[in-house]
């Protein structure tokens, strides 16, 4: 059978346009109180020809909050702005899921009414936090107490609730780039020796956890799994990623999910040392692969099988018609990374939409020549 990038899709029920997905990407535009504003529904809008739009990282309470401006799904204020952007989104044809998040350490107190962040073991990472007055030296984050855990899945199981009031089509749990749920994942950071750390299975049992709690508010065809298996951001380290995340997946294949979600490689770099197809083969539901796909590489590999969904995302910044752009060989609009995080339109939502025989851009490249940048992923 021959698979293209641009044919229909069955994902859960729901019939997605094209297999071509937008990457959640943290833009740091929602209000301080983690509400929607207008400008955020006019950037989603613009981009809902997207066969499914994962909507970027959003905070499942106020502890899980690592950055300024990011929106939230835990107030009944936030779901009702996340509500005037999917009905947007469903208004042009679009199917949108969330991206349920938990910066665990990634964090700091000026962001967390003072308080710790919180980690599976208290190990700072390296570098600085973002905040409202600039960037801050990470503190080292304060170790959960297991009878603090029930407490952290509680707040996915609630936003998930709310992220029905919101109009969302589905969940993606986020479980990884170095956040709270891929910090007990991974070895280097997980250093616990009770039933949330040690084996690969202990370190998995908050995200079963969490997914348990997410998929007693949505069926589990409507729910999916963001994985980072060597992305190195956030000072993020395994000593078997292969072997680890090929048992996660295999895990989660059990689950009837609707995806797993890929990220193969690290953020900052195409560069793979993973089998990734090896990852692939241990998923038997949908896989979406991602980074650093162009439309070339994309097509290859819907083709071979190694993905049945790419997700792309600084493309679909600078191309809010990536879709139309990829299908009929256009030039695409390139990124401007001064924009990528806080401000208003510049960046954002004035990126213009290809007109006739040449892109109204502010710069064009190749397809060819599209590559993986850093991002605003996150």
């Amino acid at each position: 059978m021959h698979l293209d990038l641009f044919a229909p899709f069955e994902l859960g029920g729901l019939t997605l346009a094209n297999r071509m997905v937008m990457a959640p990407m943290t833009r740091n535009r929602a209000d301080a109180d983690g509400c929607v504003p207008s400008l955020m529904v006019d950037h989603y809008r613009q981009r809902a020809t997207a066969g499914l739009i994962v909507a970027e990282s959003t905070t499942v309470s106020p502890q899980a909050v690592g950055y300024p401006f990011t929106p939230g799904l835990h107030t009944a204020a936030q779901a009702a702005s996340w509500r005037r952007l999917t009905d947007a989104v469903h208004a042009e044809g679009g199917r949108i899921f969330v991206q349920l998040q938990h910066c665990g350490r990634v964090s700091h107190p000026s962001l967390l009414d003072g308080q710790v962040p919180v980690a599976p073991s208290a190990l700072a990472p390296a570098g600085q936090a973002v905040t409202y007055t600039g960037p801050q030296d990470f503190v080292t984050p304060r170790a959960l107490d297991a009878d603090e855990l029930p407490g952290i899945v509680d707040q996915f199981r609630r936003a998930a609730a709310l992220a029905k009031q919101a109009g969302f089509d589905g969940i993606e749990v986020h479980a990884g780039n170095g956040y709270l749920i891929d910090q007990f994942l991974r070895d280097q950071t997980n250093h616990r020796t009770d039933a949330y750390g040690g084996s690969a299975a202990n370190r998995m049992r908050l995200l079963n956890e969490a997914l348990d709690a997410v998929c007693e508010q949505w069926p589990a065809e409507r729910v999916g799994v963001r994985l980072t298996p060597e992305n190195g951001f956030n000072s993020m380290s395994d000593s078997d990623p292969q072997g680890h995340f090929e048992y996660f997946l295999g895990q989660l294949s059990a689950r009837g999910l609707a995806y797993a979600h890929v990220l193969e490689g690290g953020m900052a770099t195409t560069a793979v040392s993973l089998d990734y197809r090896a990852l692939r083969e241990r998923f038997a539901g949908t896989y979406i692969a991602n980074n650093g796909y162009n439309l070339a590489r994309a097509q290859a590999a819907v083709h071979a099988g190694d993905a049945d969904l790419v997700a792309f995302g600084t493309p679909f910044l600078a191309n809010p018609d990536l879709v139309r752009r990829y299908r009929e060989n256009l030039p695409l609009a390139a990124a401007d990374p001064a924009t990528f995080y806080g401000g208003g339109e510049a960046g954002y939502t004035d990126y213009p939409f290809h007109q006739g025989d040449a892109a109204q851009t502010r710069a064009l490249t190749t397809q060819a020549d599209v590559q993986a940048v850093a991002g605003p992923a996150r």
